[in-house]
């Protein structure tokens, strides 16, 4: 298959003409501003978050750190108003030091020649490879944990022994009279080499995992990777000044960035770190801020990485520092999750409390009940400093990739050769952290009276024991009683109001009798607002409640942001045992909110698959018409998806339903 078959338009090269007013290439300067106006007038302020927030804890945390003086996330959205226009459309150009540019009507072309095209295709590969590179360093951090327990180098057990073993068949990895640790380690060494690989070969991770129909799809359109590291490379070498003038060829790596970033980035990490930690079970976990405890020491950990926070869990939870700290006064150690760590460890070590996402860190910083914050990568906003400085919470980073001004560090070193230590790094953060609480008695604590208990863990394997196969999940899905399946993800972003439009989605969907997946920083409002709670099945739909009852959630809970493997998974399974290409699958990938490089991934891995996504918030590419029809609608031929932005989530979660529909239709589904 031709790569230019994706495209609905070829054009010469682009001239402004004067006569039109417009862009061959990129559509009217003067439309694209109009558009970008219209858009910025939907962008939320502080006070429609406190009039509108689906949470009450958060409109009385807001209240509250605007009553002691503390900036929020939402303070600080509001003096950056009026946002950039050509920023929000995509064709302001940093790449050189001739400009920057922008595109005008006075100025179509950057200094060098660049038109709306280039320049937007450009902007959109560099953040894709951006978020291909944090999702890729977490799986290396986590795949080099993976081998050095294998070999020894690094203290801890490999539990999740099922994993290894269905990895290594999936590899074709001869075990016979091999240990669990060889076997994990020469699943390592694949994973790692494609990360890694520079001379063409075989993406292993893709022929192992991916469905043969779309390995096909992806040859055909000439963008199977050759590894992490050289996509991510080339991204930005294509990219950069004088080299690349095809904004084609710039959206056709796109896509090879677009399979590193899933099946390296999410893949990767999650055959790794489910082969080490096990994959958890489906538990039953507090949630959201009333959950904190006063008189305890109180432990945040916050970011991506599993494997020192694992550890500092093990040894806060050891009798030695529990002993410890009822010495110095304390009720006990208590854990809570921010964003991804907390998620990836509620299910797997118990008495882990998820609290927030990233967005509403500071707003639980500002409760001033936490002793000690441990911040590892990604995710971790800067502003958190301030908000800690005022109740004299200690900050602890722990990775040479993220440091903050004013926090203490614990961490790894650049080349990981102190990972030996990480019993011993763990144990100074909870003695640090004990030694804090001595130090913050007295300081005054508010915590809003806001709990619910969540039901988390549902990975495909928790799945596949439930139901003892796909089938009954599949006879749903005919029926009708299941609509269809929608993995709702994604981050935050206060363009709309904080977690409403996930909450307005989710609501919708459950009600026509969509099941829901999710995991990752979106499912925190899912979580604190009991839709991952059995009561929630007093809204959910008729056909939908049937199948769910007596014991399921209408949402099912499957983790951390890498573990949009696990829903790829069940996609996957249940479109095997219909018989059917996962493209013509009644699902949908939903990501209202999304806010950053590794949102653009997360979609654009649904896509490949050929899933359609649907967004409250736009990328930046109304400066190019092109760009813009190649990202919405420009691979529905080849891919068999697109891509839909509304900025109203109650219209977004009726064009999911409508198009679930289609989908149902097509297959002759009742």
């Amino acid at each position: 298959m031709n790569f230019n078959k994706i495209h609905l338009h070829h054009h010469c090269p682009p001239h402004f003409n004067k006569d039109a007013r417009r862009y061959h290439h990129g559509g009217g300067v003067n439309d694209y501003m109009e558009a970008v106006s219209e858009y910025r007038k939907t962008f939320s302020s502080k006070q429609d978050v406190l009039d509108k927030t689906p949470d009450p804890a958060v409109k009385e945390m807001i209240l509250h750190m605007e009553q002691i003086g503390c900036d929020t996330t939402f303070d600080r959205f509001d003096r950056q108003k009026p946002q950039c226009s050509f920023g929000l459309a995509g064709v302001c150009c940093r790449i050189c030091y001739m400009g920057p540019c922008k595109i005008t009507t006075k100025s179509p072309k950057g200094v060098c020649g660049a038109y709306a095209d280039l320049i937007v295709a450009r902007n959109l590969l560099r953040g894709l490879a951006g978020g291909a590179a944090a999702h890729g360093m977490h799986a290396r951090e986590v795949i080099l944990a993976l081998k050095y327990a294998a070999e020894g180098k690094l203290n801890l057990p490999i539990v999740g022994k099922d994993k290894v073993l269905k990895a290594a068949k999936q590899f074709g990895i001869d075990t016979h009279d091999k240990t669990i640790e060889t076997i994990a380690s020469n699943i390592a060494d694949i994973l790692l080499e494609d990360i890694s690989r520079t001379v063409p070969d075989e993406y292993k991770t893709i022929q192992a995992c991916a469905p043969r129909e779309r390995i096909k799809v992806w040859r055909d359109m000439d963008i199977l990777p050759i590894g992490a590291y050289h996509e991510v490379f080339e991204a930005l070498h294509r990219t950069g000044a004088a080299t690349d003038g095809d904004w084609r060829n710039i959206m056709k790596q796109f896509l090879r960035c677009g399979l590193v970033f899933v099946w390296s980035g999410v893949m990767g990490s999650n055959i790794a770190t489910d082969s080490l930690f096990g994959v958890g079970s489906r538990s039953t976990s507090k949630v959201n801020v009333g959950a904190l405890k006063k008189g305890y020491v109180n432990i945040a950990v916050h970011g991506h990485l599993p494997v020192l926070v694992s550890e500092i869990i093990k040894q806060g939870q050891s009798e030695e520092f529990v002993k410890l700290a009822k010495q110095k006064g304390a009720k006990g150690i208590q854990f809570y999750g921010i964003c991804c760590s907390g998620l990836s460890a509620m299910y797997r070590y118990n008495g882990v409390i998820p609290l927030s996402n990233a967005v509403g860190a500071e707003l639980v910083l500002g409760t001033g009940a936490l002793d000690l914050w441990v911040a590892d990568v990604q995710d971790v906003f800067p502003s958190i400093m301030e908000v800690a400085r005022c109740y004299k919470t200690t900050v602890v980073t722990t990775s040479d990739s993220a440091r903050l001004p004013g926090a203490e560090h614990y961490a790894y070193n650049h080349e990981h050769s102190n990972i030996g230590e990480t019993e011993n790094i763990a144990r100074k953060i909870v003695k640090r952290a004990i030694e804090s609480f001595g130090n913050r008695k007295g300081m005054p604590v508010f915590i809003p009276s806001y709990e619910v208990d969540a039901e988390v863990g549902f990975s495909l394997e928790y799945i596949q024991k439930r139901f003892e196969s796909m089938e009954p999940i599949l006879e749903a899905l005919k029926a009708g009683k299941i609509l269809g399946i929608v993995n709702l993800v994604g981050c935050n972003n206060p363009r709309v109001i904080y977690e409403k439009a996930v909450v307005d989605v989710a609501e919708i969907l459950i009600r026509n009798n969509v099941l829901i997946l999710t995991n990752g920083c979106a499912s925190f409002p899912l979580l604190k607002l009991g839709f991952c709670n059995i009561s929630s099945l007093q809204k959910t739909g008729k056909g939908l409640k049937s199948f769910l009852e007596p014991d399921l959630p209408p949402v099912w809970h499957m983790g951390e942001c890498i573990d949009n493997a696990r829903a790829s998974g069940l996609f996957a399974s249940i479109a095997e045992e219909a018989g059917k290409a996962i493209k013509d699958m009644p699902y949908a990938l939903a990501s209202p909110e999304w806010s950053n490089e590794k949102g653009i991934g997360a979609a654009l891995a649904f896509r490949l698959l050929g899933i359609n996504s649907y967004h409250c918030v736009h990328a930046p590419i109304q400066g190019s018409t092109n760009v813009m029809d190649f990202m919405l609608t420009g691979t529905k031929e080849s891919l068999g998806s697109t891509m839909i932005v509304d900025t109203n989530p109650t219209k977004l979660a009726n064009k999911i339903i409508e198009d679930l529909k289609q989908k149902r239709e097509a297959l002759k589904w009742s």
